[in-house]
């Protein structure tokens, strides 16, 4: 045996994983299973489909089911979201003000952080309460207008969306980004949900692991796609210019927003839920319509540039039509994507915290040995 053999471990010894961890099983989990061969993401046992017209509460309320304290049905727990808004609300005016500054999404990071254990409990449903309310205050005060206070009668879509404007939103906007909220509520072990359960196993608690999700969610190849697919049709302008948009696009090697998914390897079953829920937006009909004929387009385009890679549409691109249609801010995106995937940050807690177990693994070192390095200092 070489002295440079002694030093190895059997973690060593074995070949190191892919890049990315793909295909690394890290975690058992029960609330979500992502098949990226078949397009399909089961929550709890339903397909998507099945719940995406049940309400955020009912899929919060399926998520946390045995895994909370007191578990409640989605009417109780939407009257406990709606106490939980009115309480962090009274927490948020003080704290605004440290905010300006920030990138919106920072923003949220700070009022985040500012929510300690000892918050009244139960944290998870207080969690979930905070982000719909920070999210809204952060995008009004950046348009120079107050905060809205909370009203504790509504769904947390419906409130959200008041917050935001200032006046109840009509009924189609509200079940739009009620079923975009479902669509991304969990979605398998995701950097930000990894990151979370991650936290979670140190025991620091609910708020520093959602926390440190959005601290992941933060990053452009997570959640930060659905801005930029509106600034593609923005770019793109005229239904003429959608084709030759594109070919130059492709030709400088540039990716096209919206299309291609690290999983799914045919269409994300989300954008599927999505584009049908935007159908039901009828003020902004014409810009859906001009989506779809780029959407058609550059899938079209892709086929025959990259055949043998699949580029199917994924869940950004509808994302960022729903988003802008019920009046978020592209600015705003990342923070409501935050809302919808509180839920499954939460529960992933939740779960976590069952098992008990430090998440603890092995690197594979591939520096040099001490005794490489002497010899050729020598």
């Amino acid at each position: 045996m070489t002295n440079q053999a002694k030093f190895l471990t059997p973690a060593l010894a074995v070949a190191p994983p892919a890049p990315g961890l793909d295909d690394v099983i890290a975690a058992e989990t029960m609330l979500s299973f992502v098949d990226g061969e078949a397009g399909r993401l089961v929550v709890r046992g339903h397909e998507l489909a099945e719940i995406a017209g049940q309400g955020y509460e009912a899929v919060l309320a399926l998520l946390w089911r045995d895994l909370a304290p007191g578990t409640m049905d989605r009417n109780a727990l939407r009257a406990a979201l709606g106490e939980a808004r009115v309480r962090v609300h009274q927490q948020l005016l003080p704290l605004l003000p440290a905010t300006d500054g920030l990138s919106q999404v920072e923003a949220l990071r700070l009022l985040l952080s500012a929510l300690g254990d000892e918050e009244s409990s139960p944290h998870h449903v207080v969690a979930v309460a905070a982000v719909a309310v920070f999210t809204a205050a952060i995008a009004r005060r950046r348009a120079g207008a107050p905060p809205v206070a909370p009203d504790a009668a509504l769904s947390l879509s419906a409130d959200l969306l008041r917050m935001l404007h200032g006046t109840p939103a009509a009924r189609e906007k509200i079940d739009a980004l009620d079923a975009y909220l479902v669509t991304v509520a969990d979605h398998g072990l995701n950097a930000s949900t990894f990151t979370a359960r991650v936290i979670t196993s140190t025991r620091a608690g609910l708020f520093s692991s959602v926390v440190g999700g959005l601290c992941a969610l933060k990053g452009p190849l997570h959640g930060g796609a659905p801005g930029p697919v509106l600034d593609m049709l923005d770019a793109i302008g005229e239904e003429s210019r959608i084709r030759p948009w594109i070919v130059d696009a492709l030709a400088r090697g540039e990716r096209l927003m919206g299309f291609g998914h690290r999983i799914y390897r045919v269409r994300d079953p989300r954008a599927d839920v999505l584009k049908a829920v935007v159908s039901n937006l009828r003020e902004n009909a014409a810009r859906i319509r001009f989506a779809e004929k780029v959407e058609s387009e550059a899938l079209a385009l892709l086929a025959r540039k990259k055949p043998l890679r699949p580029l199917q549409t994924n869940v950004e691109f509808y994302t960022a039509l729903v988003l802008e249609a019920v009046g978020f801010p592209r600015e705003s995106f990342t923070n409501v994507f935050a809302v919808g995937r509180m839920a499954g940050w939460t529960a992933h807690v939740l779960e976590q915290e069952k098992t008990g177990r430090l998440i603890r693994p092995q690197s594979s070192y591939v520096g040099p040995m001490p005794e490489a390095a002497a010899a050729r200092q020598a």
